[in-house]
Formats: structure tokens, C-alpha cells, sequence
């Protein structure tokens, strides 16, 4: 568990009078909705790196190297459709997309890597997150072909609150046994409060096959975050060779049923 140890050197330093802290990094890529079937067919995402559960803050993205979406087997680059903005002073993304055919639309995004020096490496989480499209049904368990990449178990839409997240973590293509998973909530109102620091992030552990559960308990999107070091060291801004950590994430939606 590298980051709860890093958390608790962080907090031991806040008590001795430092200012360092440490918290789970999520790329978000969040659509307006994740069922299109009537006639309002247009989708926003919002792009952004960011804590999920704590709500912030934002920390600063440089321009996505890839950002597109995979509908029935198609390939189509979205790069030019992002969209910089500011949130919370930093620099953001977002886009907008109008869903013209039947399929499911797995979205996917590379982010340029960024450095966390807290804990001396560079970060790429490589992103996901699938729009059903006219209640199609196909095309959601597709993989994009990320260097680490989620392949769903469960059709990651049309999810009720307490509904397993089933999945498969894959770095080139073949599973990952035992990979960890780190899930947040994206507590976008602060109204979800962790009653102590455990309960922030969700840590669990893939199997010997690389396949993981996750029970959703609120309304919402969720983040799954597959964490996998990379085979080569990546220069950070002082130019010097450091350790890469790729991110598979994965963003499912759950829904109260009334």
C-alpha cells in the first residue's frame, strides 16, 4: 500500500510543522450522461486530474495526448474537439460530442504525464468511460488497446446502487494478477464525508486471473483506478530518469432505483 505509507509520512510531517501531503491522483472523464436515447443526443466530458472523494484540488493538466472514442469497432480522434478551461485556477479540459448511431461509445483519453514530486515519479493514467448509444447494448466490453486498460465484466451502464463492478486489469493486452485497485467516489457536492482517512480511498486487490469486484453503496460516478508500474523510467522537469506509475481508470455510474 505505497500511498497509505506515503499518507503517513505526510501526515507525521504536517504534525512536526511540514506542509506535505499525499492523496490518491484520479484523471476524470466524466460524460453529462451515459445513456443517450431521445432526441437530445449531444454528451459533455469533463476532462480534469483531480482528488475525487475530497472534492479537490484540482491540479494543473497539460494538453491530452489522445483523446477519442471506439463505436462498433471504429476508431474516431476527438483531440481537436477539447476544450481548455479553468477550474479552480487550473487548467482543465472538457468536450462536446453528439451521438449519431446505435453502439456503445467507449471514450478514452491519454493525458500527458504528470509529476508528483511527493512521491518522485511520473504519472500517466491512461482513461475510460462508455455512453450507450440508443440502447444498443454492443460494443461496451470492447478494449481500446491502452497500454493498461480495464476490461469490464459488468456493461458498465444502466447500473443500480449496490450493483457489482466486475472487471479485468490488462497491461499489453494480457491480465495482471494481483493488481491493485484503488476506487474513489467523485463527491462532487462534499456531501459524502469519510468518517476517517481509510475510508477515502478503497483499496482492493485483483485476483490471480486479474479480475476484481467492487459493490457500488451510493449514487453516482465511480472511479477504478488499476495502478502498474511502468517497464521504463520516464525524465522528470530536472531531467533526471524516475519510476512511471501507469493508471488503468475506468468510471462507472451507479443509480438509486426509487
Amino acid at each position: 500500500m505505497r500511498r497509505q505509507w506515503l499518507l503517513g509520512v505526510a501526515v507525521l510531517a504536517a504534525v512536526a510543522g511540514g506542509t506535505a501531503t499525499v492523496y490518491s491522483h484520479f484523471q476524470v472523464l466524466v460524460p453529462s450522461r451515459d445513456n443517450v436515447a431521445g432526441a437530445d443526443r449531444d454528451v459533455a466530458l469533463e476532462v480534469l486530474f483531480t482528488h475525487p472523494m475530497r472534492g479537490g484540488p484540482v491540479m494543473e493538466m497539460s494538453r491530452p495526448r489522445r483523446f477519442g472514442v471506439l463505436v462498433r469497432g471504429r476508431r474516431t480522434d476527438l483531440l481537436a474537439t477539447l476544450r481548455e478551461r479553468k477550474v479552480g485556477g487550473k487548467t482543465a479540459f472538457g468536450a462536446s460530442y453528439k451521438i449519431r448511431q446505435p453502439g456503445d461509445h467507449v471514450f478514452h483519453l491519454e493525458p500527458a504525464a504528470y509529476w508528483e514530486p511527493a512521491e518522485r515519479k511520473m504519472i500517466v493514467h491512461y482513461t475510460k468511460v462508455v455512453v450507450n448509444g440508443f440502447d444498443s447494448g454492443e460494443g461496451w466490453d470492447a478494449l481500446v488497446g491502452l497500454p493498461v486498460e480495464i476490461e469490464p465484466l459488468v456493461r458498465p451502464y444502466g447500473l443500480w446502487t449496490g450493483n457489482c463492478f466486475r472487471g479485468i486489469v490488462r497491461k499489453g493486452g494480457k491480465p495482471v494478477p494481483f493488481a491493485e485497485i484503488e476506487v474513489e467516489y467523485y463527491n462532487r457536492t462534499g456531501r459524502a464525508v469519510a468518517p476517517c482517512e481509510a475510508f477515502v480511498t478503497q483499496v482492493i486487490k485483483a485476483d490471480a486471473s486479474g479480475t476484481f469486484c467492487y459493490v457500488m453503496p451510493k449514487a453516482g460516478w465511480w472511479a477504478f483506478a488499476a495502478l502498474i508500474d511502468g517497464d521504463e523510467k520516464m525524465a522528470a522537469p530536472d531531467g533526471k530518469k524516475v519510476d512511471v506509475e501507469l493508471g488503468a481508470v475506468m468510471w462507472v455510474r451507479a443509480v438509486d432505483m426509487d
